[in-house]
């Protein structure tokens, strides 16, 4: 359904298929750890601050909903670079937020952007790579992303140490996304260079890509109740994956505050976690273009539950502080292998004569995970304690595994 390997010339367009994603996501990195500390200092109380900083979850999850049938209507390289251009006016607003109301507002439309962008890449690469290479180029755009995410918030601190002022993190942002469109408008479209074979393709499907346009074009919604089979299966197991995922990033922090570590020793200690998980991305797409989907994705969730559930069991110990160091980076392990499995098992699933709607109702149902997750430990925390809500994802990473097991053979069932 997809380009051949022999028409595929992938060092022609790796440039500007992954460089202005890597340029965003820097961006975003720079910025994430900061806009608490921007609410705080425009007076927003620390509940405040959390709601402030959540809103770009919530902004990406709301901008899965017209996410696909943007992307389908207007191509993927117009998507971005309107993306970026509504990313950066909501660092703007941002930037000049006389209070957290607007302070909010503006990271909203960042998250808004960044659900746009993050689709119209995903759907590119599902359209023009072939299923040899299909795990391989999504686990390095899932790499791009997390090289982004950790080498933003150093580019943040060393800056705002230079200049004094947490404003700098949002102009890091914005020259993320100027640099995202010029290399989008100077170097050549991937899109047009693998165009005559898009078009050949579509020349074989034309009856289907017709039938499917029109399928889909009712939206998110319509997308929903034609897959709601897979998506209520498969899709509880990808939600499942991105719960466990954002748990990780909320448990961390919270567990060296719970048993006293220090900040710098928190930081570092995450930040080389951090580094073990983006080294193995390219290794997962590997795994899964030479002996399948299952291969990272159970072992991946496996990894997750049995790292939160040993964890859950260290916090009394007298040697907890050696324990978080190893769990830290057991997670980081099991994370690391399963880079790219979302993405690749929903480019495998999506109707490949238009497939942006189906990946805009699939992203929607994993971030639906993904929100869903830091609020579920919050409020176990609170009716119980840290050590229990933590063990309560260990057992839906077990249970996350199960739900794989079952329906990747079924729905994805390419070695």
């Amino acid at each position: 359904m997809t380009a051949t390997a022999e028409t595929f010339r992938w060092r022609s367009a790796a440039l500007s298929a992954f460089l202005p994603t890597l340029l965003f996501s820097i961006g975003e990195g720079a910025l994430i750890p900061i806009i608490p500390v921007a609410a705080d200092d425009l007076g927003a109380s620390l509940a405040i601050a959390g709601v402030v900083a959540a809103m770009i979850t919530l902004g990406e999850l709301l901008g899965d909903i017209p996410s696909g049938a943007i992307v389908s209507r207007i191509g993927e390289r117009t998507a971005m670079i309107g993306a970026s251009a509504i990313a950066a006016a909501g660092a703007l607003l941002s930037l000049l937020a006389p209070n957290p109301l607007v302070l909010g507002v503006g990271i909203f439309l960042v998250g808004i952007a960044t659900a746009v962008f993050s689709l119209a890449r995903h759907a590119f690469l599902t359209s023009y790579v072939p299923i040899e290479y299909r795990a391989r180029a999504l686990s390095t755009l899932g790499g791009t992303f997390r090289l982004g995410y950790f080498l933003g918030p150093f580019l943040s601190a060393a800056v705002i140490t230079l200049t004094g002022s947490v404003a700098a993190s949002f102009w890091i942002f914005l020259a993320g996304c100027a640099g995202a469109v010029i290399v989008l408008l100077t170097l050549p479209d991937p899109e047009s260079t693998f165009g005559a074979v898009r078009r050949a393709r579509a020349g074989r499907h034309e009856t289907e890509g017709q039938r499917l346009v029109a399928a889909e074009a009712d939206g998110l919604l319509g997308t929903v109740r034609r897959h709601r089979g897979l998506l209520l299966r498969l899709g509880t197991g990808s939600a499942l994956i991105a719960a466990l995922r954002a748990s990780r990033q909320v448990v961390l922090p919270l567990w060296a505050v719970s048993i006293g570590l220090g900040e710098s020793h928190t930081a570092l200690i995450i930040g080389i976690a951090g580094a073990v998980d983006f080294a193995l991305f390219y290794t997962g797409g590997q795994i899964m273009d030479r002996f399948g989907r299952l291969w990272t994705a159970v072992p991946s969730m496996i990894g997750l539950g049995l790292g939160h559930l040993v964890l859950a069991f260290t916090h009394d110990l007298l040697t907890n502080e050696g324990w978080f160091l190893a769990i830290a980076l057991f997670l980081s392990l099991a994370n690391g292998i399963g880079a790219g499995i979302l993405m690749t098992l929903g480019a495998d699933l999506a109707p490949p004569g238009n497939p942006a709607p189906f990946l805009g109702a699939w992203r929607f149902t994993n971030d639906s995970g993904g929100a869903i997750a830091p609020l579920l430990v919050a409020g176990v925390t609170a009716v119980a304690s840290l050590p229990v809500a933590v063990a309560v994802m260990g057992v839906l990473g077990f249970a996350g595994a199960g739900v794989l097991l079952r329906y990747v053979p079924r729905y994805s069932p390419r070695r």
